[in-house]
């Protein structure tokens, strides 16, 4: 065999060997490495909503559902609070709550819609201040006694059961931390059981050591 015939075959079969490196290298990444991309986007949970509907449980389901209304009316008191109130104190702890509690709203309600549960509406419809309330919620005649107060007397209704009202979120929450499976809900928890329990201590401050109203209001439902 000639040299350069010998030449010509040994390059025919660099090359062959290169077409066929290339070809399986193709194949190998349509396969475990699409796959491996395709799982690991899956498994990204976001904070503002957009988890996997197989990243939460019922629990997760009723802590949001429950909760958004009962963040609805205290939203509500403390539109109140800011028309109604005597003291700046009151009317700026107000407006903490509001502020704080509007986003947590809208965080819940696309918690839901990303997992095809119902959003309420409302505050809690005809279940409000009944057996099957959400605990801490305000009855009609007590939210009726308020939007008819201002003042001093206004201020000390208004703490009296804006704290039952967080008592009764905190008891929530802690339900959540215990039963709930999704990680951006238990951590919404354990953010309400903090603020939540800091402005209890707060509002108890600025009635004097307790809440001292002989309201009904005074204890949670």
């Amino acid at each position: 065999m000639s040299r350069s015939s010998l030449s010509r075959r040994v390059a025919s079969a660099i090359v062959i060997t290169l077409t066929l490196s290339l070809v399986a290298a193709c194949g190998g990444g349509g396969g475990k490495g699409g796959g491996a991309s395709s799982g690991a986007a899956t498994a990204t949970v976001s904070a503002s909503g957009s988890a996997p509907s197989g990243q939460h449980n019922q629990a997760d389901v009723h802590f949001a559902q429950e909760m958004i209304p009962h963040h609805r009316q205290a939203i509500d008191m403390a539109d109140l609070a800011a028309r109604q109130a005597a003291s700046d104190d009151v009317k700026a702890l107000a407006e903490k709550i509001k502020k704080a509690q509007g986003p947590e709203i809208e965080t819940m309600t696309a918690w839901l819609k990303s997992w095809g549960k119902p959003v309420p509406q409302g505050e809690a419809g005809t279940q409000r201040g009944g057996p099957t309330a959400q605990p801490g919620m305000a009855g009609d005649q007590e939210m009726a006694n308020l939007r008819n107060a201002s003042g001093a007397g206004f201020d000390k209704m208004f703490l009296a059961m804006m704290i039952a009202h967080h008592q009764g979120a905190v008891a929530m929450a802690n339900s959540e931390k215990k039963d709930g499976l999704y990680g951006p809900a238990k951590q919404l928890a354990d953010s309400i059981i903090s603020s939540q329990n800091a402005e209890i201590a707060q509002m108890r401050g600025m009635l004097g050591g307790g809440t001292g109203t002989g309201s009904p209001s005074a204890t949670a439902h």
